[in-house]
């Protein structure tokens, strides 16, 4: 005969008490949006794996800018003071606003998506959804665009060997087409095989993203050395070199015992680094390095001086 169990009652002051209610069953429970926290955290993974390695391959590249518009006036960023630490800190009035903007842009696309969705009761995104599910459709998707990038260093070096380096340069139809399919040849297999498992579709995201950047970054490039040969002719700044931290600060010149000098010209003050100060004189179309120590700085100003209409750079040496 088996022993009764029995069971004893705990004291009123312990600290271990009895259960009195059992847990609710896992359907009582108040439901948790997993898949809305899985949807976001999924969409912030994606954004992340193609902006940072755009935004790496971004800066490179915006530093390769900085040597384009120093090289038009004769020097290289280190003659002007430009290190890694100021190019960030100047960058940042430029990466800030991409991001606000971008950010807007964003936004609204999700927004129109979203409608077009809700009109279509759910065809837009289960099209989407269809699209995803074809790897075929997806590594050629990401092949044109990643043959799309190659278009910027195409347009680079094509500036570059133009009889006129400050000629603008164009891109037709056909050499969008020409760089689609060289993304196709070059890059629909391997996509294709990388999207066999998550870490190569991890991977092509990175890929893809950092092709985007280096497109980017060439165009940005040009546009930086096509401004400063603009300063570097009217001696005015534009929009996009103020946007990318070119800093044009005037001033006239005086010895160290303040007497004037260059006839107290205007004379754009380009950097300083290692006790020299990196000159251009916009009147004659120079460039030239003066000791600081035995130079003074006058009425500094960071706009450029009121000239006659149509002024441009070189009239003196004319």
């Amino acid at each position: 005969m088996l022993p009764l169990m029995t069971f004893q009652p705990y004291a009123p002051d312990s600290s271990r008490q009895e259960i009195d209610e059992l847990p609710a069953p896992a359907e009582a429970r108040p439901p948790e949006d997993d898949e809305d926290k899985e949807g976001v955290l999924d969409l912030l993974e994606k954004v992340g794996a193609v902006v940072v390695p755009l935004g790496v391959t971004l800066y490179a590249l915006l530093y390769i800018g900085y040597q384009g518009m120093f090289a038009v006036f004769g020097i290289t960023p280190e003659q002007a003071g430009i290190d890694q630490s100021v190019l960030l800190g100047r960058l940042l009035g430029t990466l800030l606003p991409l991001m606000i903007f971008g950010g807007i842009i964003v936004g609204v696309l999700v927004t129109l998506a979203w409608l077009l969705n809700l009109i279509t009761r759910g065809w837009i995104g289960r099209m989407v959804q269809g699209i995803r599910r074809q790897p075929w459709i997806v590594a050629a998707l990401a092949a044109i665009w990643a043959g799309g990038s190659y278009l910027g260093y195409l347009y680079f070096m094509t500036a570059l060997d133009a009889a006129d380096s400050a000629e603008g340069v164009t891109v037709e139809v056909g050499d969008v087409l020409i760089a689609g399919g060289i993304g196709i040849l070059a890059y629909l297999v391997p996509f294709r095989l990388l999207r066999r498992k998550a870490i190569g579709r991890a991977g092509m995201k990175v890929l893809v993203g950092a092709l985007t950047g280096i497109g980017l970054g060439y165009i940005l490039t040009l546009q930086m050395m096509y401004g400063a040969i603009s300063v570097l002719e009217k001696g005015e700044s534009t929009a996009l070199m103020d946007a990318v931290g070119f800093q044009t600060q005037w001033a006239k010149l005086q010895d160290s015992g303040g007497k004037p000098l260059y006839d107290s010209r205007w004379m754009m003050v380009l950097g300083e680094h290692e006790g020299g100060y990196a000159i251009y004189d916009c009147d004659k179309g120079q460039t030239f390095r003066k000791f600081s120590e035995s130079t003074i700085l006058s009425e500094v100003q960071m706009w450029s001086p009121e000239r006659e209409k149509g002024f441009e750079c070189g009239t003196l040496a004319k």
